[in-house]
């Protein structure tokens, strides 16, 4: 896999959720600069293994 697409929506008790669509990984944030940073740690943890990682990370807001 070489990229990951995450919808990003408002939440609504306050901030933003980030959903992957095509794996299992969510997160979220009170704001997207946090967001983002939430994004790329979800993803260190879903995939452990750095050559099995996406290398490209889309946010789409």
């Amino acid at each position: 896999m070489t990229e990951i697409v995450f919808l990003v929506e408002d939440d609504p008790d306050g901030g933003y959720t980030a959903v992957a669509l095509t794996e299992s990984i969510f997160t979220q944030a009170d704001d997207i600069e946090t967001l983002e940073e939430m994004v790329r740690d979800a993803v260190h943890c879903h995939f452990p293994n750095e050559q099995r990682r996406s290398k490209i990370i889309w946010i789409l807001l």
